[in-house]
């Protein structure tokens, strides 16, 4: 893609960003010139560099990339995906870590090593069902669209595909038939790459990072929480958005709300719409403010009736019929599993309501998205249906019945219940047990999207109570941070969602400062990002509700309970 003129503007506004940052903090740096990063290519790193069982890896290539300016590509689905951000001259090494299982697919790596090093490395999380290469040159989840990526800070950046490939024609689910590959994707692959990382970073500059970060969102959030509770001595701060911990839970969720689809229980979006404009007409203003964004969706479910909105007579697109008045409390009502997953987690919490209609996101956002879909659930799921349908039905045929013609309509967890255990002690991470995670002085930030359809923002809050539960609030409060986003889906569009979040996480890993003040941003996604509208940041159980002013500012507002 062309760089543009404002990227190169971008660049220079970067330059002195960074320059500032380097007079502020006191870093270990160390540079690297283009022989030492070509060097790494054909380099073996032997498995006993690995923290866990594991086959050897192999650098592919390690190739100099010069520096580049932000660019804008407005066709990427999600607001964030649009921005391009400026990188430095940097290192990019590709690699792969050979299986132990000689059918287990390779696990592909990529590490970014910046020509001047501040000593710090930050590993990004992946997505969906991943197979496909993270190459953490991205921003990291929930940051300002005006934000230097952490590779443009200084910092080491790496990824993986979680150890299998995404193949045209396949559902995404197929390599959960390799018990190996499974493995990989629910949590072997990440300390797999992170030390293979590491054990780069000592080829290329002579020394270990001083501290290192995972950030994560979705599938990479449910990562970041799986480190801190399997691998506590990894990392030293873990940001987490969005992550779908309890994984078996969510899974059977998407199943059972896709069933409730099914013949005259689905929804065309002009129902979403009339939904939305429901829940809005009955908790957008209990804020303070008429502003379209629902900042206490739990008080919401109290003040929000969906009978109110069932057909009189002959269906229509501005009414629901008892088939759809039904749906949409099934949406709003736990799933009760019937039996004990990992952790002694027995229920998938309920979604909604708010953000059923997020138009800003488009393709990606609200009901149609995540639920609905543009047709009715098919059998086997079809593109037009909901992702959480497309996700769901997937996973109990690979993971759970592991027969990829299994009858998803009978389908009954209690007749899978070994295999169902087997892999909740694999995916879930809803582990409460964080104490070596705080012994070891690691900080973890959790931000939940509360008009999110992808998975549950409670499935989050109640695995933070567990831990409150589990090692006591005034323990948590000093390593553990909560936080909300109201009207906010899962990719971050339909209100303010942008924070300076992983700032704000290594301020508190490195210099002992709390969080504190932060602000959630709305910006327009084209330079030079301008805010159109903020909010406080509230940490959990706190809202924003307005106190006068101007509606645009953070300022207007107080986080109350």
């Amino acid at each position: 893609m062309k760089k543009s003129t404002t990227g190169l503007l971008l660049a220079g506004g970067l330059l002195t960003l960074l320059a500032g940052c380097a007079t502020r903090a006191a870093v270990t740096t160390a540079a690297l010139a283009p022989a030492q990063c070509t060097g790494l290519t054909g380099q073996r790193i032997d498995a006993s560099r690995v923290g866990i069982p594991s086959g050897a890896a192999i650098i592919d290539s390690a190739v100099m990339v010069a520096a580049s300016a932000a660019t804008i590509n407005e066709r990427a689905p999600t607001p964030a995906g649009k921005i391009e951000p400026a990188l430095p001259q940097h290192c990019k090494v590709l690699g792969r870590i050979a299986g132990m299982d000689a059918r287990a697919p390779f696990i592909h790596f990529q590490v970014n090593l910046p020509a001047q090093w501040n000593g710090r490395s930050v590993q990004y999380g992946g997505g969906g069902f991943n197979g496909v290469l993270v190459t953490a040159t991205t921003l990291v989840p929930a940051a300002r669209f005006d934000a230097p990526v952490p590779l443009a800070r200084g910092y080491v950046t790496y990824g993986t595909d979680s150890g299998h490939q995404n193949k045209p024609g396949e559902p995404p689910q197929t390599f959960a038939m390799n018990d190996e590959a499974l493995v990989n994707f629910a949590h072997a692959s990440y300390k797999k790459v992170r030390d293979v990382a590491v054990a780069v970073m000592k080829q290329a500059y002579g020394k270990a990072p001083e501290k290192l970060y995972f950030v994560g969102s979705s599938e990479g959030g449910r990562e970041g929480l799986t480190m801190a509770q399997r691998y506590p001595a990894d990392f030293d701060g873990i940001l987490a958005r969005v992550p779908v911990i309890n994984w078996t839970g969510l899974q059977h969720a998407g199943l059972r709300d896709g069933l409730a689809l099914v013949g005259d229980g689905w929804m065309k979006p002009a129902h979403a719409k009339l939904v939305h404009d429901a829940v809005l007409a009955s908790c957008d203003g209990a804020d303070g403010l008429t502003d379209s964004v629902v900042s206490d969706p739990v008080g919401c479910r109290t003040r929000f009736n969906v009978e109110l909105l069932r057909c009189r007579g002959a269906a229509a697109d501005n009414c629901l019929t008892d088939a759809q008045v039904k749906a949409v409390r099934t949406l709003h009502s736990p799933l009760d599993l019937g039996v004990e997953l990992a952790n002694g987690v027995r229920h998938y919490p309920a979604r909604g309501p708010s953000g059923e209609n997020t138009a800003s996101a488009g393709p990606t956002g609200g009901w149609q998205a995540w639920w609905t879909g543009t047709a009715p659930p098919a059998f086997p799921p079809v593109p037009a249906n909901g992702i959480a349908w497309f996700y769901g039905a997937g996973a109990i045929q690979y993971f759970y019945a592991r027969n990829p013609q299994a009858d998803v309509l009978s389908y009954r967890i209690q007749d899978h219940l070994p295999r169902a255990r087997e892999v909740s002690a694999l995916m879930d991470s809803t582990h409460p047990d964080l104490s070596a995670f705080h012994a070891r002085g690691g900080k973890l930030i959790l931000l939940e999207n509360m008009g999110d359809y992808a998975q549950s923002p409670y499935a989050g809050i109640e695995y933070h109570q567990a831990v409150v539960q589990r090692l006591g609030a005034d323990t948590v409060k000093r390593f553990v941070k909560l936080y909300t986003a109201p009207g906010v889906d899962h990719v971050g569009s339909g209100a303010p969602a942008n924070a300076e979040l992983f700032p704000a996480l290594v301020a508190w890993v490195e210099q002992g400062r709390e969080p504190a003040g932060l602000e959630l941003v709305e910006q327009e996604t084209k330079a030079p990002f301008s805010v159109t509208r903020a909010r406080p940041l509230c940490e959990w159980p706190t809202w924003p509700r307005y106190r006068g002013g101007d509606v645009n500012a953070a300022a207007s507002f107080t986080c109350t309970q």
